[in-house]
């Protein structure tokens, strides 16, 4: 990838600044991420890389390597329902910072998959505020960029995620993982042992946060929250964990998958650092069944293509990112990969490896 060329062939001028942030995948821990609990995201070699500057039109043009047409939409444009959302977005939050003013110029090169649970979107809003904040020659740190990037998916966008994303994609590179305590902010950064290999496959099923789905979630895990009079529903004490039993049954099952998501995430850290791959992997299939049994955010399909993952070899496997479709997790002995990835997409033909 080479957006410098590319935005001087779209724009005719050279950008200012060019940035680039990595894709994303969670080992384990999901939907704990805005419950006040652990996760364990590491990154991808797959990243999205973004070339701005300022123009004088009071416009923003954003110009992406996947489509055709140069998109232009008003500075301060109000969300309208597709791709240039993230980008409008994260320069409307650079100019509410004033970190960045104006019309803005952007091309966006990537090869992190849409709607695959790898986080395109917190890797191209992350990419943006990254070069803006360096436009307007503003110190930060990647946490506050985390925290901007995470407001413009809440708020203008409408994804009530929380922040694991943007932390992974701002502070983890390829080869690592982020323990990252959700609560406080707190976060270890992991070399991933170089006997484990962990593959990620598209199942096919493509899903969209911005659906519905995951926002019903989200207000599952409030109103549990409320019930039990907890702000971090990952940490019960032992009254709320037997005040559990008078919720109603969807209500209780999304906690009990919160509440041991958790647990297994801290163990899965602690494995990691200890070079335990048979104990991470059976905390990955435990996460799987929670994932899909008590938290409903799995599919047909998906629950398939684990069970045949396991099945021909992976000692591991489970659903990632934020449900109802997109990818699977594998953890897989580094000189097996090969072979067990072209059996395995050899029965699922809907399926890819990312």
């Amino acid at each position: 990838m080479n957006p410098v060329n590319a935005f001087q062939s779209t724009f005719g001028q050279p950008p200012l600044i060019a940035t680039s942030a990595p894709g994303r995948v969670n080992l384990i821990g999901e939907h704990t991420d805005y419950n006040g609990g652990a996760v364990l995201p590491a990154a991808l070699q797959r990243r999205i890389e973004v070339a701005l500057s300022r123009n004088d039109s009071g416009q923003v043009a954003i110009k992406s390597s996947r489509f055709d047409d140069t998109v232009h939409r008003p500075v301060g444009d109000p969300k309208r329902g597709d791709w240039t959302d993230y980008a409008v977005g994260a320069i409307d939050k650079a100019a509410q910072l004033e970190w960045l003013t104006g019309g803005v110029n952007v091309y966006i090169e990537s090869d992190v998959p849409d709607g695959a649970g790898g986080s395109a979107s917190a890797a191209l809003i992350t990419a943006i505020l990254r070069a803006a904040a360096i436009i307007g020659q503003v110190a930060t740190t990647p946490v506050d960029i985390a925290k901007h990037a995470r407001a413009v998916e809440n708020d203008y966008i409408g994804m009530p995620c929380g922040i694991m994303d943007q932390m992974a994609v701002g502070l983890a590179d390829f080869g690592k993982a982020l323990a990252l305590d959700t609560r406080d902010l707190s976060y270890d950064v992991i070399d991933i042992p170089k006997e484990w290999e962990f593959a990620v496959f598209h199942s096919g099923v493509r899903r969209e946060l911005a659906d519905g789905r995951y926002k019903a979630r989200f207000e599952e895990c409030q109103a549990a929250s409320q019930a039990l009079g907890t702000s971090h529903l990952s940490r019960l004490d032992q009254d709320q964990v037997r005040a559990m039993a008078d919720l109603p049954e969807n209500l209780r099952k999304r906690t009990r998958h919160v509440m041991t998501e958790h647990k297994r995430t801290v163990e899965a850290s602690a494995a990691m650092k200890a070079n335990d791959l048979d104990r991470f992997a059976s905390l990955m299939n435990e996460s799987h069944r929670s994932y899909s049994q008590d938290f409903e955010a799995s599919t047909p399909v998906i629950d398939d293509l684990v069970n045949d993952a396991l099945n021909i070899g992976a000692k591991g496997a489970r659903l990632t990112g934020g449900g109802f479709g997109g990818c699977i997790v594998t953890l897989i002995e580094a000189n097996r990969i090969e072979d067990f990835a072209a059996e395995l997409l050899d029965r699922h033909e809907n399926a890819w490896r990312v």
